[in-house]
């Protein structure tokens, strides 16, 4: 095994890429408790056990890891990254006991079931915790199927490898039928603590942005649109103090993309019989990382977004913000096949393979070109105003507000317009069967999603979580809430306790979510029916932009 220097910025461009595909064989290296299920090798279904029944026994604690060819410690659920798969059934009640063997407070939240709010698992908001120590009961009926995903609610952990899938079988049976069924984690491992990036962008909000603007590009500018034009568009990005290029806060100038808690060189494997009908569930557990999802030589049928099942259509690529989920229907005729997931900043991949037998591989694509911000991503409708700088109404924390944002739904994002490949777009995403709920809405909220990237403050109308006040839903009302990205990136916000119906620009419903990413310079609404009382958290699921400010409260009373 190689060892190499955990500073991938500072090797040669052969080193820096071993460096960041990882391991042959990455994941838990040493330490494993007794009772503890080992890592699958490529050709098993799963990177973590399996966990199926009504009682879970679950324990949180640490391991030494290796994705990259340094040894750290990583966060462990059963001693695994990713944690194990819990399959349940719909109408049936769970318990499972989380014990913390942590030296610090921990959580589990149930990212999208919808439960009572002191299970929940966020502490300050749920409940207290899960002190050291200490084992806390969780126990709710399960209401609902799809494929969804834990993760802990405490400080860093969850970018340290406290995520793992849930699997929940619909009461009456599956209807969607297939032969094979895989989980396909998707997620980003740093060798560095995760307080120390964060410093680090505080210092600099561009720290690990390695794309930046060249002298070269802007020759190709003048000679595309001239030089006035070349240096007008040069002239308003530095007098924002912004780039084109910021299409990510983190890179895989530190970051390895995984996939099944694999790293690309270990190539997770999945295991089919030609002509078989394999069903994919695709989960971003990221901290901070959107992939752009693609299986070259299959077209991928999109069957359910976010656990709940959607018209079906078939694409060539979609994009996956942090915490959400789709699953996908493909039927491989040869031999192997490559699972491509690029960062949205065209960085680094995630990478696996479906094959006809263990050790095969397929030709793994080379990156995509890093597309800049368009102006429709920086100034929102172009017909209908500008940006103007916000301090005077927002303060310090806020350095933009897009007066006239755009409202379409059916733009795939940054990167992926106009590539020549069928894309996956919010506009395609149709509840099955439509939404029950009502199009009219008793009160509309509409919050605008803010921040100051030199300050590396993140926050929803100014005001980061802690000088923010709840927001209040009143029980039993239908609350239409808009969102206005004034910020020049994409934030997937997270509603925990109640669904959240996408609106098309029409007024009309498209799909029920429990992760809405809402793009630069965008518009989306959507309706909430306020059927759970108590308290609920609300934030950007980038992990270091909710811990940065971008959270609130919501209070159902």
């Amino acid at each position: 095994m190689n060892r190499i220097s955990p500073s991938p910025q500072l090797l040669p461009n052969l080193q820096r890429r071993k460096f960041l595909e990882g391991l042959v064989a990455g994941g838990i290296v040493m330490g494993l408790a007794p009772w503890t299920a080992t890592f699958a090798a490529p050709g098993d279904i799963h990177t973590a056990p399996i966990l199926s029944g009504t009682e879970f026994d679950l324990s949180i604690g640490e391991a030494p890891v290796n994705f990259t060819g340094t040894a750290r410690i990583g966060t462990t659920i059963n001693g695994s990254i990713p944690a194990p798969t819990l399959h349940w059934k719909e109408g049936e009640t769970v318990t499972i006991r989380v014990t913390n063997r942590l030296k610090e407070t921990s959580s589990i939240h149930w990212h999208g079931i919808i439960l009572d709010t002191k299970m929940d698992g966020v502490p300050g908001i749920s409940y207290s915790g899960i002190a050291p120590g200490e084992t806390f009961t969780y126990r709710f009926k399960v209401n609902q199927a799809g494929t969804y995903w834990y993760h802990s609610h405490s400080g860093f952990q969850e970018q340290q490898g406290m995520y793992g899938a849930i699997v929940i079988e619909p009461a009456g049976g599956e209807k969607i039928k297939t032969d094979r069924d895989y989980v396909v984690t998707l997620s980003d491992w740093t060798d560095e603590n995760p307080m120390h990036v964060l410093k680090k962008l505080k210092m600099q909000g561009d720290y690990y942005n390695y794309n930046q603007p060249t002298a070269v590009e802007f020759v190709k500018d003048v000679s595309k649109n001239g030089l006035s034009a070349a240096m007008s568009d040069r002239k308003m990005w530095n007098e924002m103090r912004m780039s084109p290029m910021d299409l990510a806060d983190i890179s895989a100038q530190t970051y390895t993309y995984l996939m099944n808690g694999t790293a690309p060189a270990g190539n997770w494997t999945g295991i089919f019989k030609p002509g078989e009908k394999i069903r994919l569930r695709f989960i971003n557990s990221a901290a901070m990382s959107f992939f752009d999802v693609r299986i070259p030589g299959l077209k991928m049928t999109v069957v359910q977004a976010d656990g709940q099942n959607v018209e079906p259509v078939t694409v060539d690529e979609f994009r996956i913000g942090v915490a959400e989920t789709y699953d996908v229907i493909v039927t491989p005729a040869d031999e192997a096949y490559t699972i491509f997931a690029q960062s949205m900043d065209r960085t680094g991949y995630a990478r696996g393979t479906l094959a006809t037998r263990a050790g095969l591989t397929a030709v793994i694509p080379a990156l995509d070109k890093a597309e800049p911000l368009s102006m429709g991503d920086m100034m929102g409708d172009m017909m209908g105003g500008d940006v103007r700088h916000a301090k005077s109404e927002y303060g310090p924390s806020v350095d933009m507000r897009v007066d006239s944002p755009r409202t379409n739904i059916d733009d795939p994002g940054v990167g992926l317009r106009y590539n020549g490949r069928r894309v996956l777009t919010y506009a395609d995403l149709k509840s099955l069967g439509g939404i029950m709920g009502s199009t009219e809405a008793d009160m509309d909220i509409e919050l605008h999603l803010t921040g100051n990237m030199e300050r590396y403050t993140w926050s929803i109308d100014g005001l980061e979580f802690g000088k923010s006040t709840p927001v209040h839903f009143p029980y039993g009302k239908r609350i239409r809430v808009i969102f206005v990205n004034d910020t020049m990136m994409s934030h997937p916000m997270h509603l925990h306790g109640m669904w959240s119906e996408l609106e098309n620009p029409e007024g009309g419903l498209q799909v029920r979510k429990h992760t809405i990413v809402v793009q630069p310079a965008q518009r989306v609404s959507f309706l909430v029916t306020a059927d759970a009382l108590g308290r609920w958290a609300w934030h950007c699921h980038l992990l270091m932009h909710m811990d940065a400010g971008m959270f609130r409260e919501v209070v159902v009373a």
